[in-house]
């Protein structure tokens, strides 16, 4: 099946000599949740800005549906709906109209009941005749979702869409987007709350200083580089851990009330009953185990050390 979107020798350097992008290489499936993380200055910003045609890239080629950004802009722009990160509205238009606006702006006839639905599933139908100046922050970030979705793009890209907003918004977005995946839009996300990539992506891609440095599936990222740990809550305080326990790489914490043995995830069964039972012989009496695996955050600072 050929990718939704592809990317291919993708660079960009500005006239001041910064190189945004370097040779980026990317495919994204139709149909598929991809998020998109990197510390600020990353490029997450300036890709998805190549992507959607807003900025030029200095080589490569990018493909949207199978239509070039450059060569066939029209058909690859009118697949692509955007929610960026900025606040950008006609502060005077009414709800309504600006919906409405940014569907004819792509040729689509009108659609009252399309546009109503959209409205609807972002909790916007009863502001709809409020003019933009009147809405709080969260319902302007609600707006530029229906304005990135009103000509029923198959591509929607979510630049930080959760940045500032409140838990109920971002609880809407969620489920907007379960819903969008479910009828077969692509969705790209990057966003810093990284538990929300956690929770919703299905593949994760991770970019630093302009370089995509991993993609992989969600699962498998976290079950090759996910660790586990095993701390051991202690009866009584130790002021070194034994000799006769060095190798088996314990740190001691929680001013030596606490034992914590850090393996792989990939090898969770390994050596714990054998620790629990060189704990027992050197005397080192515990009353509680506990386990902890490490999150995507973890494994995403893990990453950026890595590459720093």
């Amino acid at each position: 099946m050929n990718p939704m979107i592809s990317l291919s020798g993708l660079t960009k350097t500005y006239d001041g000599g910064f190189q945004a992008l370097k040779r980026v290489d990317l495919d994204i499936r139709a149909g598929e949740i991809f998020a998109l993380l990197g510390p600020n200055g990353a490029g997450k910003t300036t890709l998805i800005s190549i992507v959607c045609g807003l900025v030029r890239g200095s080589s490569g080629t990018v493909t949207v549906g199978g239509h070039d950004i450059v060569s066939d802009y029209r058909a690859a722009r009118a697949l692509i709906g955007l929610v960026p990160q900025e606040l950008t509205t006609d502060a005077f238009e009414t709800v309504w109209n600006a919906v409405s606006f940014s569907r004819g702006l792509f040729g689509k006839p009108a659609n009252p009941a399309y546009i109503e639905s959209v409205l609807r599933s972002l909790s916007l139908w009863e502001k709809r005749d409020n003019r933009i100046m009147t809405l709080s922050g969260g319902m302007k970030r609600r707006l530029l979702i229906a304005k990135a979705l009103s000509h029923e793009p198959r591509v929607l890209f979510l630049d930080e869409p959760t940045a500032g907003v409140d838990v109920e918004l971002r609880r809407d977005m969620w489920a907007l987007v379960r819903k969008l995946q479910q009828d077969g839009v692509t969705v790209i996300l990057t966003t810093h709350y990284i538990e929300e990539a956690e929770e919703m992506a299905d593949r994760i891609g991770v970019i630093n200083r302009g370089e995509i440095i991993l993609v992989e599936d969600k699962a498998t990222l976290m079950h090759k580089l996910g660790q586990k740990q095993l701390t051991v809550q202690l009866a009584e305080p130790l002021a070194a851990v034994p000799e006769s326990l060095a190798e088996w790489g314990l740190e001691r914490s929680d001013e030596g009330h606490a034992l914590t043995y850090t393996y792989d995830a990939e090898d969770q069964q390994r050596g714990i009953a054998d620790l629990l039972a060189a704990l027992a012989a050197a005397g080192v009496e515990f009353k509680d185990v506990n386990t902890r695996q490490s999150s995507l955050e973890d494994i995403f600072v893990g990453l950026l050390r890595e590459a720093a």
